[in-house]
């Protein structure tokens, strides 16, 4: 007989962050189909805490996956199988955790506004926030193995300001920075204040402000004006994962709690970091040269056609100014958009490589290969296992 498995969801479906986890969730149980949810949609109210408890009680769930529900240390004592989301705290003990590889997201940023070209580097987050510390971290570390220092905005009070009030507080942060300059916000709401901050401050975005955020909600980034660059992390997958853990929680192949990771995927580049902080006119004429035309097959000859520089003086102006040589940024641009192309979902391989015009499908996976150490489905299955091409 078949065993149906009670699974209590504690997940506000109210942000990107939690609906990619959902959705991820949602996937992996259509691929069991034994799961019957449980959503108590009130557990969040005054007197959840004691409600919810009882709860729990009366149904004998198998499991649970949740974020940090009231009373959340009584429910881990009833030693039911769970899976947290934590934000509060960077794990919490007994019990699995999926925890995002916060330091990774600050080392994607910096990576970022380095292959721009940028000098001056800032960071916004919250200073009261284990997690945005992190993702400083990250961010820092990486620009001063590169010979950089960052500034770091800090509030003027320690108390926790409605928006409208620390708006002109960022607006004279950001006044005050040296110009042109990379701001990497610890998450979108953040990066959405910096560029209003930067309207009050009469500085444009992303000419002398190019501003980044994190998670990658398309509302809040579309909305933003210019709309706003920002780094995804693998929600589906991560949701997915952790699905598939409780289930092995529950059918007790696991008998222990196990971390998963939520990593950063990519940059989703819009308009507020589309920029070059490049002083040298002929190497950012030939950067965005290559950034044009990043989808043809394109050698270093072609960028030397289109500047008025011979290929030697061009090739030392890129290796004194960006460290690397003019087939190395060309390399990096193609492989940045076949991993993004990639993750997006909405091309079969075979048709990447055509738009990437590649000879064939073989030689496109060769290159992917050579350059990120697996193939390009396999890409797909470690970093967006939903796509609508499972077979190329």
């Amino acid at each position: 007989m078949t065993k149906y498995f009670k699974v209590v969801l504690l997940i506000n479906p109210s942000r990107k962050y939690t609906q990619g986890i959902l959705s991820g969730i949602a996937r992996y149980s259509r691929f069991r189909g034994t799961w019957n949810f449980y959503r108590p949609l009130d557990y969040r109210e005054k007197k959840a805490k004691t409600n919810l408890l009882q709860i729990m009680k009366d149904l004998k769930p198998d499991g649970i996956l949740m974020r940090e529900p009231p009373g959340m240390d009584k429910i881990i004592k009833m030693n039911i199988p769970a899976v947290t989301f934590p934000y509060s705290q960077e794990t919490f003990p007994k019990i699995s955790n999926a925890v995002v590889d916060h330091v990774a997201v600050g080392e994607m940023a910096a990576r970022h506004f380095l292959d721009r070209g940028f000098s001056h580097f800032a960071y916004i987050g919250f200073e009261d926030w284990w997690w945005s510390l992190k993702r400083k971290e990250g961010f820092q570390k990486t620009l001063q193995q590169a010979g950089y220092e960052i500034l770091t905005y800090s509030s003027t009070t320690k108390k926790k300001l409605k928006w409208s009030d620390e708006l002109p507080q960022v607006a004279d942060w950001i006044g005050s920075l040296p110009k042109p300059i990379a701001v990497m916000a610890c998450n979108d709401d953040r990066g959405e204040l910096v560029i209003e901050a930067c309207k009050i401050a009469n500085v444009p975005v992303p000419e002398e402000v190019s501003v980044m955020g994190v998670d990658n909600d398309q509302l809040v980034c579309d909305l933003c004006n210019p709309p706003l660059s920002s780094i995804s992390l693998s929600l589906e997958k991560s949701g997915y994962e952790a699905a598939k853990l409780l289930d092995q929680l529950m059918s007790k192949k696991l008998e222990s709690p196990h971390n998963i990771f939520i990593i950063p995927t990519h940059v989703s580049t819009r308009r507020s970091t589309d920029t070059l902080a490049i002083d040298d006119k002929d190497v950012a004429a030939a950067l965005r040269f290559i950034k044009n035309n990043i989808k043809k097959n394109i050698c270093v000859s072609d960028v030397v056609d289109n500047v008025a520089l011979s290929r030697r003086v061009l090739e030392k102006r890129f290796r004194t100014l960006l460290n690397k040589s003019i087939h190395v940024e060309i390399k990096q641009n193609r492989i940045k958009l076949m991993e993004q192309m990639l993750y997006d979902n909405t091309m079969s391989i075979m048709e990447i490589a055509q738009e990437l015009n590649f000879d064939d499908v073989t030689h496109f996976s060769r290159y992917f290969h050579k350059e990120k150490g697996l193939s390009p489905s396999k890409y797909r299955q470690k970093f967006c296992l939903f796509n609508s091409y499972h077979q190329d």
